[in-house]
């Protein structure tokens, strides 16, 4: 009975699909990265902060999950799988060179080296099938058409490649990519030592033939091991072709990244640039063998020299401003000459002109109407959605009152998107331009994704041809996922916000229309950047600072002002909109034409809520306040609860006590924020009296239900969660409590 399990053990031992399987484990684990990376990213843990699983589990094509777009992840991930297979061929080829004399090897070695993709591919048939239904919530019958158009796109490149990539005949291509991929051209410059030499081959007995039938190995008739090695690079040529090919496409992709239909879907892009990587690893490992480690370095190392001196620069540009005009100095000095006294009272001045026109606009029997200041926090597509939905749900209570009233908003990242959309569509209405600001496809707008452009962009454009030039808003331009990003906002909101920030300056200066400030944190100094369509100076210091004539603290940046000879109202609103929800790695930093450099990302960082600058200028305007309004209501929208609490995180292992200690900023980022902007009330309180109310409306995810992700795209049930806290018990008291105060006495 023992010998008879062993013999069985052998068998299956010997068997070369399992040895090909183990081979990856053994052998260059380098290449079993990307299928590392895949399970993680598909089980949410990889950038799942990203919402980076929402992109192979329900791919978009033309902005919806559908069979086309299902049918080009599924065509994209043969490629990676036909990438997987060409490239461990190449590699391994000297551990199998009995395989070479089988007819067809190429295709029997794809049979035999399928294990790993065939796991990976039930793994992720099911984990799509159960996205979704349950998070999409898509039909049964939906969702077997999706996974019905994932594979016919798998089969149909397939069988392309076999059709095409490994047959034997010669042609022109071949005939020049030969040349190519021919490693004596190294080894001609770089001479190979024994290191090169791998004698560790397979012990196989039996192998899967075409008609996927077990044969014995033995039975294949020996050659000459020169013979061998010549049809082993006729398959190292094809592994070139294959790389040249998922290159071209992703240029021509990037290229014509304007034509909705040739936008696939951000996954099938990526898988394509794995596809790529893939074979230039296995490039690299094949020509250089020993060597692998230090032509590594000198390709890392000319990347560096190449990012040093400018000649590619991973940073983005804003849209719509002069950077051939002369570049202000930034420095303390700088700045301490621009904003000081002068400058803080002129455009306090100016801003109480603007609040006078308000206030004549709005004034009730009694002359003192109520002011609101909204404040809204960052979040990325889910706090883009609550906020409008909050506010649009707020505001059709109080029967259009919320916006007439409100003289200023700010805040974060996603929420301000929600934020300026809400107040564009007013102003639309305002104009007679659209009958009603409450309609349904205006919440569906701002929930529409935009994960799909940036990655793609990412994948296509970015990495692949990051030279294409564009003509926007009267200058030239480079294009990248920051501009694909903006693109897809315009889309998505039917050209409401294909605006410039110079184009609300007027309206708000007659009061007609809130002012809002988009902000953005100075990498370089971690100041406040402050983009407004009017002078905001006086939010650039506290008053306190200003008797401190020598070294005035300044925290913040007045853009326009900063920017005067830069066209600054030039500026795309869809910009100012990128720069403060500029999450790190998602969208590329911003750099701005100054000297040195100022370069933006997400507002988050210095204040995730808009309290910090909500709360100054209330200070700074407490006695217009005091003796123009009846009082003064600080709205805010959170996407996270208030003062949550968080289960404790017990250091039981190293990992975790390695881990918690680094990441407790990073992880606890929003409460810490929040606990500071606890003492900023209490102050502010002080001198504000009973005047000063608070109303909070933050994002309750439903009891049991996990809360949306942080990311740029919101999936069904996300959206039925964040429709159905708008009704928590929490949030009704306070619509309730701003409806009762918008209301004349």
């Amino acid at each position: 009975m023992q010998n008879q399990a062993r013999k069985i053990f052998t068998t299956v031992f010997r068997f070369l699909p399992v040895q090909l399987f183990l081979l990856h484990f053994r052998k260059y684990q380098l290449f079993l990265v990307f299928w590392i990376i895949l399970v993680l990213t598909i089980t949410g843990d990889f950038a799942a902060v990203f919402g980076a699983s929402t992109l192979f589990l329900a791919p978009e094509y033309l902005g919806q999950t559908n069979f086309r777009g299902m049918l080009l992840l599924g065509g994209a991930m043969a490629v990676f799988v036909m990438a997987w297979h060409i490239t461990t061929f190449i590699i391994h080829h000297t551990r199998i060179p009995f395989f070479g004399a089988v007819r067809y090897a190429f295709i029997k070695y794809c049979l035999n080296n399928s294990v790993l993709p065939l796991l990976f591919l039930v793994f992720y048939t099911i984990a799509s099938i159960r996205f979704q239904l349950f998070h999409e919530k898509a039909g049964i019958l939906q969702v077997l058409r999706f996974q019905a158009g994932f594979y016919f796109g798998f089969a149909l490149v397939v069988i392309l490649s076999f059709a095409y990539f490994f047959r034997v005949g010669r042609d022109l291509l071949k005939t020049v990519i030969a040349r190519i991929a021919n490693p004596k051209l190294i080894r001609s410059i770089i001479p190979y030592d024994s290191l090169d030499i791998d004698m560790d081959l397979l012990k196989a007995d039996t192998y899967l033939s075409g008609r996927l039938k077990i044969k014995k190995l033995s039975e294949v008739e020996t050659y000459h091991p020169r013979l061998l090695n010549t049809v082993m690079r006729k398959h190292s040529r094809n592994a070139t072709t294959a790389t040249l090919f998922a290159i071209l496409v992703l240029f021509l992709l990037g290229l014509f990244n304007e034509q909705p239909t040739l936008r696939v879907p951000a996954a099938a892009s990526f898988l394509l640039l794995f596809s790529v990587v893939m074979g230039l690893v296995g490039s690299v490992k094949y020509f250089l063998r020993s060597w692998e480690i230090l032509g590594w370095a000198i390709i890392i190392s000319v990347i560096g020299f190449l990012v040093k001196e400018r000649v590619v620069d991973l940073r983005s540009i804003a849209y719509g401003l002069d950077y051939k005009a002369a570049q202000p100095k930034y420095d303390y000095n700088a700045l301490k000459a621009i904003f000081n006294s002068e400058r803080f009272y002129m455009d306090r001045d100016a801003e109480l002109h603007r609040l006078n026109n308000w206030k004549n606009n709005v004034a009730d029997s009694a002359g003192k109407p109520p002011l609101v200041i909204i404040s809204v926090s960052g979040g990325g597509s889910r706090a883009a959605f609550w906020t409008f939905r909050a506010l649009q749900y707020a505001d059709s209570l109080s029967g259009g009152n919320l916006f007439s009233h409100t003289v200023m908003l700010t805040g974060a990242s996603g929420g301000m998107m929600g934020a300026t959309y809400w107040r564009s569509l007013h102003n639309l209405h305002r104009e007679g331009r659209i009958d009603d600001p409450y309609k349904g496809e205006y919440q569906k707008n701002i929930a529409k994704d935009l994960l799909n452009s940036i990655v793609f962009s990412l994948a296509s454009v970015d990495l692949i041809s990051p030279f294409n030039k564009i003509s926007l808003a009267g200058y030239s331009y480079t294009k990248d996922r920051g501009y694909a990003m903006e693109q897809e906002i315009i889309r998505n909101t039917d050209g409401v916000l294909d605006k410039k920030i110079g184009d609300y300056k007027q309206q708000e200066a007659e009061g007609k229309i809130p002012m809002a400030i988009i902000n953005g944190t100075i990498v370089n100094d971690g100041r406040r950047l402050m983009i407004a369509a009017q002078p905001v100076g006086y939010l650039t210091q506290s008053e306190y600072d200003l008797q401190n004539e020598t070294y005035p603290p300044i925290d913040g940046v007045d853009f326009a002002t900063f920017f005067s000879d830069n066209n600054p109202y030039n500026l795309r609103l869809t910009t100012a909109l990128r720069m403060t929800a500029t999450f790190p790695y998602v969208l590329p930093v911003v750099k701005l034409p100054s000297k040195p450099n100022i370069n933006i990302m997400d507002a988050g960082l210095r204040d995730n809520f808009g309290v910090e600058l909500s709360n100054r200028y209330m200070h700074v305007f407490r006695n217009w306040i005091k003796e123009n309004t009846s009082r003064v209501i600080m709205l805010q929208i959170r996407d996270t609860r208030q003062f949550e609490v968080f289960p404790p995180s017990e250091m039981n292992t190293l990992g975790k006590m390695l881990y918690d200690p680094l990441f407790a900023i990073q992880n606890k980022w929003e409460p810490f924020q929040s606990y500071g902007h606890g003492y900023i009330k209490d102050y502010l309180k002080e001198y504000m009296g009973d005047r000063l109310e608070y109303v909070t409306l933050q994002y309750i995810p439903d009891e049991g239900k996990k809360s949306a992700a942080l990311n740029f795209h919101v999936t069904a049930r996300e959206q039925e969660d964040l429709l159905k806290s708008m009704y928590h018990t929490e949030n009704i008291k306070e619509i309730q409590k701003l409806v009762r105060l918008l209301t004349p006495r």
